[in-house]
């Protein structure tokens, strides 16, 4: 099948703009379908839809005619909702997307899963690990709503692709994403002696595996899911191919993962997660280090 209109949900969003801004440069037609008013001047349309009604979300689009569908108008945290709010924003608009996307026989949708989907840097526990570099097979112990949504979503999606004629579905597993600069600007300032590190809960700690994505990157991975001829539902990490911080990644290993299964060696900066996958099935690969 030959894509050439694209929805994205979410286009007023940081992830979501760089997304529409992507699929411009490689010469596809698009549409944004966001809340509120237009607050980027990329996309060829735009559409004002409420992503909670499942009746809006079916009209909007089926009025796009579009050929795939980038779902990108979620909560990206639940640091300033409440847990039901998040959870249901999340799963529910999830949801009414895909099953638009089977009724009006939209062959292909991205969905953004996260690294949370293994339970991360918003919930009371550590993440649990069991072996390293994690790939898309690693078990997932959520316990926070943010978490817990984002493996909600992808066992939804999981459903939907086993229906006959169902869209092929890809769920992107990012961590967090940020420009070039605030990137730069958050990893040169975080320490490299791992007893520093110890306790510090936030985006560029343990608890998500030291990892991260340029938009840019986050971007042409969404494109790649669109253009690749996948079946089902596929799962995929999209992180950066380093961490986050300075400190060798054999030492990373030793202070913090001593007691996991170690499948591949990890030395210099190599990152805690692999994205053998989404080279082999969308020939997608990080371009964009901070170091660089």
């Amino acid at each position: 099948m030959v894509v050439e209109r694209v929805a994205v949900t979410g286009g007023n969003g940081t992830i979501g703009e760089a997304i529409l801004a992507e699929l411009s440069d490689h010469d596809f037609e698009t549409v944004n379908l966001a809340r509120g008013g237009r607050r980027e001047d990329i996309s060829d349309r735009y559409q004002s839809v409420d992503l909670l009604d499942a009746g809006a979300v079916y009209a909007s689009l089926a009025q796009t005619d579009a050929d795939a569908v980038v779902h990108m108008g979620t909560i990206p945290s639940p640091s300033r909702h409440p847990g039901h709010e998040t959870y249901r924003s999340n799963v529910q608009t999830a949801y009414h997307v895909l099953e638009a996307a089977d009724a009006l026989g939209i062959d292909r949708v991205v969905l953004p899963s996260s690294i949370n989907a293994m339970g991360a840097a918003f919930q009371d526990a550590p993440i649990e690990v069991e072996y390293l570099p994690v790939d898309e097979d690693h078990p997932l112990t959520p316990r926070d709503p943010y978490a817990v949504a984002k493996h909600a979503m992808e066992v939804t999606a999981d459903g939907v692709a086993r229906r006959p004629d169902g869209p092929t579905i890809a769920s992107l597993r990012y961590p967090w994403v940020a420009d070039g600069e605030t990137l730069r600007e958050a990893f040169e300032a975080w320490p490299s002696d791992p007893d520093e590190m110890r306790g510090e809960r936030s985006s560029t700690t343990r608890d998500v595996l030291f990892s991260y994505l340029h938009l840019d990157d986050a971007a042409s991975i969404a494109r790649r899911a669109i253009e690749a001829d996948l079946g089902g539902h596929e799962r995929f990490w999209a992180v950066a191919g380093d961490t986050c911080v300075r400190t060798d990644s054999e030492r990373l290993v030793e202070a913090f993962f001593d007691d996991v299964e170690l499948r591949q060696s990890l030395t210099g900066s190599d990152a805690f997660v692999t994205t053998a996958k989404a080279e082999a099935l969308l020939d997608w690969e990080p371009a964009w280090s901070w170091r660089r």
